[in-house]
């Protein structure tokens, strides 16, 4: 499950069936293989004697979250400082890689715990057998070595180093909180855990993702509560402080888009009938045109629109003439003509039942600006017409719905305040 909500946060952006059934197929495909040649253990046990939390430690855990956090945003900060560090230095950019490779393998003669993945680290604190200044020390040496080898222009994941980084931070902090407050029963594994997940949360702003992975990687069911505040006071002070995470903040610098959240189609949420059942202007087919341009040269009722359906003595649509039409006297039609004769093409309806994104698509795809409504009973009997105009006026109610929710919930103008 982490896998797929992974792939959906950080790589997708949407929620479709064609994309989320073949990451959820793989994912099954790839987890049966690791207990077919692994087993079915969790990648990091934790002991069963951790300490189901109360309302206050759950406060703390939350509270930790929310340092976490606020740490993830300086990480991705300073990492990307040291990239521009490397940017300015007085050698070809060939040479960075091993000016990073030095520098990791100076630290890891200092800490060799910070040298490989760092899985055996991640458990340990999990674990609780390593905890004190050791921990932290390997907290801040496990970044200084991550960051210079990333920002040094060498590949290198990530997912492991926040891991190990926000493990021993959280682990560091929940220790002296016991230490200091034991009323609260803080349990330091428990606070590396949520340490670890809520540093990934900050820095990817993956939130789901961390809860659900620090869940499954540990299957500690008493640390649900706690990752799940945790992870989400960590994003919170993630999009309150920063802009782009972790994984968006280079593409973003070279000029690209990026789009962090989604949300469903507007448009797809509301009906034509919604907007589009209303009294028609229309046109007799066997009008003249002579007529008809009186009657518009007049402006009478109606006679402002800049399209209108042709009905034929039944009332049933002909087709749709445009302002245009009508009023184009160099095309060859003299005032005799009739208005069914500058029908260019079949009508394009819609039905009131569609939605106005099935209707936006399908003024982009015939190269319309209107569409007369029908219904399925009566295809040929208009109800009402949708206009670009209505696309717009749908957009303008959305606007004005989320900026009253932004005005109200404006993060960085509270800060800022």
């Amino acid at each position: 499950m982490a896998a797929v909500l992974l792939a959906i946060e950080l790589l997708l952006f949407e929620y479709r069936p064609r994309s989320v059934i073949p990451v959820a197929l793989a994912a099954a495909a790839a987890t049966g293989v690791r207990i077919a040649f692994v087993g079915s253990a969790p990648v990091f046990p934790m002991p069963a004697d951790v300490v189901q939390p109360g309302d206050a430690a759950l406060a703390g855990y939350i509270v930790l979250g929310a340092v976490v956090g606020i740490v993830a945003v300086g990480v991705t900060a300073l990492l990307y400082k040291v990239e521009g560090w490397f940017e300015h230095l007085p050698v070809h950019w060939m040479w960075w890689p091993a000016i990073g490779a030095v520098a990791v393998g100076v630290v890891g003669y200092v800490a060799p715990r910070t040298l490989g993945v760092g899985y055996d680290n991640i458990q340990d604190f999990l674990s609780g057998s390593l905890a004190g200044r050791a921990l932290l020390i390997l907290s801040v040496l496990k970044f200084v070595s991550w960051s210079i080898a990333l920002g040094s222009g060498t590949s290198g994941g990530t997912l492991a180093p926040l891991f190990t980084i926000g493990g021993g931070l959280g682990g560091t902090l929940g220790a002296l909180v016991a230490a200091a407050w034991p009323r609260l029963g803080l349990d330091p594994r428990i606070a590396a855990l949520v340490g670890m997940a809520a540093m990934f949360a900050g820095a990817s702003r993956a939130f789901l993702a961390s809860v659900v992975l620090a869940l499954e990687t540990t299957r500690q069911p008493i640390g649900l509560l706690p990752l799940l505040g945790g992870c989400a006071a960590a994003y919170f002070f993630s999009h309150l402080l920063a802009t782009h995470s972790i994984m968006t903040k280079k593409i973003a610098q070279r000029g690209v888009r990026v789009v962090e959240e989604y949300a469903a189609d507007y448009l797809s949420q509301i009906s034509v009938r919604d907007v589009g059942l209303r009294t028609v202007t229309s046109l007799r087919a066997d009008q003249s045109l002579t007529e008809v341009r009186v009657w518009l040269a007049a402006g009478q009722g109606g006679a402002e629109h800049q399209g209108f359906p042709v009905l034929d003595e039944s009332g049933a649509l002909v087709g749709v003439v445009t302002r245009r039409d009508l009023q184009d006297r160099g095309g060859g039609a003299d005032g005799d003509t009739r208005v069914v004769e500058l029908i260019k093409r079949r009508p394009v309806t819609v039905y009131a039942d569609q939605s106005l994104r099935e209707a936006a698509d399908l003024m982009v795809v015939s190269s319309v600006g209107r569409l007369p409504v029908v219904t399925r009973q009566a295809a040929r009997a208009v109800v009402g017409i949708v206009t670009r105009s209505d696309l717009l006026a749908a957009h303008r109610r959305r606007l004005d719905d989320a900026s009253r929710a932004e005005q109200s919930l404006d993060l960085r103008r509270i800060w800022a305040d």
